[in-house]
């Protein structure tokens, strides 16, 4: 079953955590040059619109299978590290990361 549309940002009371990020930071870069919609687009047909278990996001689950093979990790590990590493959670959230305009 194909997951629901989500708001994947995490308000905060202080600040927008995406604006402390370095964007030249390569994940940060990464994550606005992969074509996101296209693997929705290849892979939501594959899903029941209406039954089973609801899925995880595809972003996310095409994101951690990039993330494990560029840093040569476990299943288990990349895992773990994207729940530490805010580079690991913009380059998978639903929303595009934008980048700043300089100038």
């Amino acid at each position: 079953m194909l997951p629901r549309p989500k708001d994947t940002l995490q308000s905060s009371l202080f600040f927008d955590l995406r604006s402390t990020l370095n964007h030249r930071h390569p994940l940060f870069q990464l994550a606005n040059k992969i074509d996101w919609a296209m693997f929705e687009r290849e892979f939501s047909p594959l899903y029941s619109p209406d039954k089973g278990v609801e899925a995880k996001p595809i972003r996310l689950m095409v994101g951690l299978l990039i993330l494990k093979h560029i840093r040569n990790v476990s299943d288990e590990s990349v895992v773990e590290q994207w729940s530490e590493n805010v580079y690991y959670q913009s380059l998978l959230t639903d929303k595009k990361v934008e980048k700043k305009r300089e100038g």
